[in-house]
């Protein structure tokens, strides 16, 4: 049972383009009989396709040259630099180093004030006390 639905439905695919095409897409009508004299002869039932008036392509322009880069000038903020830093351990102030920031716009992160704090916890051991209470305060500052 199941080979004769799969034959049918073959059949019924190899059938399909044949019945959906149209006369016109066939081509004119066979006529084999001479047509009387004296008659007017018959058009063909198809239409004419296209213009009747040549068109010519229309040569491609030129290599062009790339448009130039736009050059975008940005001010960059200049580092500023933090107020002293009060050590209470040895009664001085320490001045800051400068701040400068890759964060958003320019700003010092959490990041570039642990480096600078570091940074300058080094330049200025001699004055800076105790490193890790230097560092801290630098940090929180």
């Amino acid at each position: 049972m199941l080979r004769y639905a799969f034959i049918a439905f073959l059949a019924a695919a190899l059938a399909a383009p044949a019945l959906a095409a149209e006369p016109d897409d066939l081509g004119p009508p066979i006529n084999i009989m001479k047509p009387e004299p004296g008659a007017p002869a018959k058009k063909s039932p198809r239409k004419a396709r296209g213009s009747s008036n040549p068109v010519y392509p229309i040569p491609l322009p030129g290599p062009q040259k790339p448009a130039p880069i736009p050059r975008i000038d940005t001010a960059r903020p200049q580092p500023r630099t933090p107020p002293d830093l009060y050590v209470p351990q040895t009664g001085r102030l320490v001045p800051n180093q400068p701040a400068v920031g890759s964060g958003l716009g320019g700003r010092e992160t959490f990041q570039d004030r642990s480096a600078r704090c570091i940074n300058q916890a080094g330049v200025n051991s001699g004055i800076a006390g105790d490193r890790d209470s230097y560092i801290r305060s630098c940090i929180n500052q």
